[in-house]
């Protein structure tokens, strides 16, 4: 018996009433050794913090191993864009992906569930972020 998919219209609507917010996960992987992928870290990072300040990253960070002891150049980045061939001009244009050390695969992503909890204190104006 072949799988059966489901159209994303059947999807929203089951969802409705729930967030539905449209956004695209960048999964991005290494294509070689891991001297690339450093030697290109800290503009990705400076990249990624501009993304984050002009409102176009959700969330962003690497993947650790299963042992949760070290990095093997993977990580995922959550963006806001208003299509997937605008999530993939957006990565294009990212250090890591444009010097070839890494590689990576857009996805779109519909958020729906979740919880995200900000505790502001004024009395010390610390926030933590649960």
């Amino acid at each position: 018996m072949a799988d059966k998919t489901i159209s994303a219209d059947d999807v929203r609507n089951a969802s409705r009433g729930m967030l539905q917010k449209q956004l695209y996960v960048v999964f991005t992987s290494p294509t070689g050794s891991m001297d690339a992928v450093l030697a290109n870290l800290e503009a990705h990072l400076a990249f990624q913090v501009d993304l984050e300040t002009r409102g176009i990253m959700v969330g962003a960070g690497p993947f650790w191993t299963d042992d949760e002891k070290q990095w093997g150049g993977e990580g995922m980045v959550i963006i806001r864009a208003n299509s997937l061939a605008e999530a993939r001009a957006i990565a294009d244009t990212d250090p890591m992906h444009k010097s070839g050390a890494r590689s990576y695969k857009v996805r779109p992503w519909l958020l729906n569930e979740g919880t995200l909890t900000l505790k502001v204190s004024f009395s010390d104006k610390s926030m933590t972020l649960e």
